[in-house]
């Protein structure tokens, strides 16, 4: 078939056979992401219509000020799940806890459960910048038939079945991998489909771009500061170019193309970054491993570290190989700076 007229439903059917885990349940679980993402689109296109944008006047487990299409896009992706009965636990950025899905006589025989940051970079819709969701699918270790633990929320990344992004920018475009490559579907809004628009996606091999928020600078670790100097010296094929939107989704997907890496570290007011290790480290870094590319927190590979906490959080280096090696070389001066 045509990549340029495959939808994102034919996708799924035809590569059915290559995912790890091959299920019906898998497949209405992506279709499922997929209209909720069509939803939160629709509610983001109309944000200067209506009043959904700005604060909700609730703060989330983290601390920090809930915005009012983080609630909205929380609740539309979390009952369009639930609704179809085809996950057996979910976790989310915006809520306290993990939520256990109830099956049919309260016995819960499905295999996976789903953990979400719903709009990553929220509080840019005020001016109308890119945002996005960010989704990560695991297969439940506790047995089936029981209901979810803690423990099937905090497996390491590198267990993960599946994991994407929706970024909801001049066109909306839903990127996933499976374990086998990233691809790339983009939203007709005439029709409501998405169409495979960037198969086989993939970072360069050499990366010119750093998106760091640079204000932070005085903050940042020895490593950090050391490795943003080599980015700026006039040498070999220097120095790069710093591009900074300030929202995750947006950033990493300009990366992937243009081939560049996002760093987000500890810091002496993040003294753990800030970052979430199983809402957005983990799922991005298994897309940008597929991807050809690294995802480190300066000193370990993303996708080995454990989980201790739900909405713990951690340093993220992540890009094109080459750039995360360089700046694991920087940080591996400073071996005191691994303990956050």
């Amino acid at each position: 078939m045509n990549n340029n007229h495959m939808t994102l439903g034919e996708f799924i059917i035809d590569n059915q056979k290559h995912f790890k885990y091959s299920s019906g349940e898998f497949s209405r679980l992506i279709n499922a992401i997929r209209l909720a993402a069509k939803a939160v689109n629709h509610e983001i296109r109309k944000a200067g219509l209506v009043d959904i944008t700005g604060a909700s006047g609730d703060i989330n487990i983290q601390g920090e000020t809930q915005q009012k299409l983080d609630v909205l896009a929380n609740d539309l992706f979390k009952q369009t799940i639930i609704n179809r009965e085809i996950v057996c636990g979910i976790a989310s950025e915006e809520e306290d806890d993990f939520v256990i899905v109830h099956g049919k006589n309260k016995a819960n025989d499905n295999k996976y459960i789903l953990l979400m940051d719903p709009l990553d970079g929220s509080s840019n819709i005020d001016v109308n910048v890119s945002v996005g969701t960010i989704f990560s699918i695991y297969r439940r270790v506790s047995p089936e038939g029981t209901p979810v633990t803690e423990e099937d929320f905090l497996q390491k990344g590198n267990q993960q079945v599946a994991a994407g992004y929706i970024a909801y920018g001049t066109s909306t475009m839903l990127v996933f991998t499976t374990g086998k490559g990233v691809n790339g579907f983009t939203l007709n809004p005439a029709i409501g489909t998405f169409y495979l628009s960037n198969p086989n996606m993939k970072f360069p091999d050499i990366g010119k771009i750093y998106s760091i928020n640079e204000g932070n600078y005085v903050h940042f670790p020895k490593g950090v500061k050391e490795y943003l100097k080599y980015c700026q010296e006039e040498k070999e094929n220097r120095p790069y170019t710093s591009r900074y939107i300030g929202s995750l989704v947006s950033d990493f997907h300009r990366n992937m193309i243009k081939g560049g890496i996002y760093i987000y570290p500890t810091s002496a007011i993040g003294p753990k970054g800030k970052l979430r290790l199983l809402y957005e480290c983990n799922p991005m870094a298994f897309i940008a491993e597929q991807a050809g590319g690294k995802a480190s927190d300066g000193y370990k590979r993303i996708l080995d570290l454990k989980p201790t906490e739900l909405h713990q959080r951690v340093p993220f280096f992540c890009g094109n190989t080459q750039m995360v090696e360089k700046t694991e070389e920087f940080m591996s001066k400073y071996p005191e700076d691994a303990n956050y």
